[in-house]
């Protein structure tokens, strides 16, 4: 099987769904390709929200919108995504139309800072509590580097534990569906 590009597929998925106006979550904004890319769909009348430990991350991201010339506000949070329930005011709450998460390590950081399981399934939690009724979550998983197999491992079983009549999920591997590599999950309120 040719290896195609997850991020490409959940950006394909989330084109489908997103419109101008609509509420976005980046929850792990790393370098802000997923950032840009919801920015640009939901417009200046949208608002895009956006999470990273990492400052230099948020920095990327600011250098990103500003160099796609983004009129859409963007609000970007140096906090942990298992935050956004706090952090995001209230009316937001059950009308987000899209939620990102793309795991692992920031790309060209150190890769010893990493999304942790614990706070990655506190956080998915709390995306599909804010998502809204015909919204999308897609989480893009990397198995094959320290602490990745297993957040990867437990993504998984948190998919498959949802109650299937509330949700339909699906799962994409970016090559043959071996343990090992990255994993596309989509999941939208049934």
């Amino acid at each position: 099987m040719k290896r195609i590009s997850l991020v490409h597929e959940a950006h394909k998925a989330l084109q489908t769904i997103l419109q101008a106006g609509d509420y976005a979550i980046d929850a792990t904004v790393g370098n802000g390709h997923d950032t840009l890319f919801l920015a640009r769909h939901v417009g200046p009348e949208g608002i895009v929200l956006g999470f990273d430990i990492q400052q230099s991350a948020i920095d990327k991201t600011r250098r990103r919108l500003e160099q796609g010339k983004i009129d859409t506000p963007v609000e970007l949070f140096r906090a942990n995504h298992a935050e956004m329930t706090n952090m995001i005011p209230a009316q937001f709450h059950g009308r987000i139309k899209a939620v990102m998460f793309n795991l692992g390590y920031l790309p060209g950081g150190d890769k010893l800072l990493i999304t942790r399981t614990d706070t990655t399934i506190a956080a998915l939690n709390q995306a599909l509590r804010m998502l809204a009724p015909d919204g999308l979550l897609t989480i893009l998983a990397y198995p094959g580097h320290p602490g990745g197999d297993q957040e990867a491992d437990e993504v998984d079983k948190w998919c498959a534990d949802l109650e299937g009549s509330r949700y339909d999920k699906s799962c994409i591997n970016s090559q043959e569906n071996q343990k090992s590599t990255p994993r596309l999950y989509l999941i939208k309120p049934a």
